[in-house]
């Protein structure tokens, strides 16, 4: 068993990590925060040109076909720098990369893959409804009416990630009245955010500013069939292959919360003086380090198996599941004592402890519950079904 860095990961890693000190500084991040929805052109062409958008796109459509471990790898600086950033990137290169590369027809590839690679073209996934998330199976309404060469869509988004920015929004809606069962009522269509019908309403919220979640409002939205993404009324099962590889990326958000704060604190501590000396010295202080940085570790660890997983074609919704709650756990922790540890300055927008602390309510229930992510480790070992 080997946990070490090949070569070409550890320049993936310092390239990414020299990367985001030069372009994603605090003070640049917080000035998006405090002024932008999503990440500017001018910093979007950035990615591009350091390949970050042609990473996992595969080869033949003009990417480089990096694994899902490789791109975890460059994805964590980001996370470190700035969880907004990580999602403005993963809402295109984890769902839309996905959704075509394994679910589109020769077709779709042939026409979107390389626009991906190219950073020409931005998705999100609207999925959540208003009456519910984690329960989507019995909450989601939307319903797209077949009328012959199109779909007619009507219903409604909430939370969905980047969709005011995107070109392609990738809609799941009900396509069949008489399904036996609802997990085979359900259709995936790539909707362009233009089409007529389609309204973005901005949420008001505490976390991740410069890459803001949406409600969207479909009134007799109009589609090609050829938008349709997979087959007809099999979406509930074919979107497992981008929502669990989500569930790694949303550990690695964690993961870079945690990592910020950690070594924030870890150079306070060791700089600020109170009662003669050093705070470094406060037991309780350690105690609260030592904490984040064996959280640190199990993320971390869970997160890179989980997607190794993923990359040897091994199971691996268990250890996606349990690296989310992991880390999203780990990044609240963190994102509490490290504002202790700051004392005053913990809130202050001028650190960037309580940037990262707002963030971290964000994946606690986003894109599955803690609480819903432990009743389903338990469902897989055996235990009864606790929410039916």
């Amino acid at each position: 068993m080997d946990f070490s860095l090949d070569e070409d990961q550890l320049l993936i890693q310092e390239t990414f990590r020299k990367f985001c000190e030069k372009e994603l500084s605090y003070e640049y991040v917080r000035w998006m925060d405090e002024n932008v929805d999503f990440p500017p052109d001018d910093l979007w062409q950035k990615f591009v040109d350091i390949g970050l958008m042609s990473g996992p796109v595969p080869v033949e459509y003009g990417g480089q076909g990096l694994s899902l471990v490789d791109t975890m790898i460059a994805y964590e600086q980001l996370c470190k720098a700035s969880m907004s950033i990580a999602l403005a990137v993963g809402v295109t290169n984890g769902f839309g990369v996905r959704f075509i590369n394994e679910l589109g027809t020769a077709e779709q590839k042939e026409a979107y893959l390389p626009l991906l690679a190219q950073g020409k073209m931005k998705t999100c996934m609207a999925l959540t409804e208003p009456a519910g998330g984690t329960d989507i199976l019995g909450a989601l309404s939307t319903f797209a009416e077949d009328r012959g060469d199109t779909w007619v869509i009507n219903g409604q988004k909430v939370f969905i990630t980047g969709a005011h920015a995107a070109d392609y929004l990738f809609t799941v809606c009900k396509t069949e009245r008489d399904a036996k069962k609802k997990t085979m009522s359900w259709s995936t269509i790539m909707v362009p955010r233009e089409a007529p019908g389609v309204t973005i309403r901005k949420i008001a919220k505490i976390s991740c500013h410069h890459c803001e979640s949406v409600e969207i409002f479909y009134d007799n939205v109009e589609v090609p069939k050829a938008n349709t993404i997979g087959t007809r009324g099999n979406a509930f099962y074919e979107i497992m292959t981008v929502l669990n590889p989500e569930r790694i990326g949303v550990a690695m958000m964690g993961v870079g919360i945690i990592a910020a704060i950690y070594e924030q604190c870890l150079r306070y501590v060791q700089e600020r003086n109170a009662f003669g000396g050093p705070i470094a010295r406060f037991q309780s202080l350690q105690t609260y380090l030592a904490d984040m940085y064996i959280n640190l570790e199990n993320a971390r660890n869970l997160t890179y198996k989980a997607a190794w997983l993923c990359d040897n074609g091994k199971p691996y919704h268990l250890e996606a599941t349990m690296a989310k709650l992991v880390a999203a756990e780990g990044a609240r922790h963190a994102g509490t004592f490290g504002a202790e540890i700051f004392g005053g300055y913990g809130i202050c927008n001028d650190y960037p402890v309580s940037m990262f602390l707002r963030d971290a309510y964000q994946i606690q229930f986003s894109p599955i519950s803690n609480e819903m992510s432990r009743n389903m480790l338990m469902q897989f070992q055996g235990l009864p079904k606790s929410w039916a």
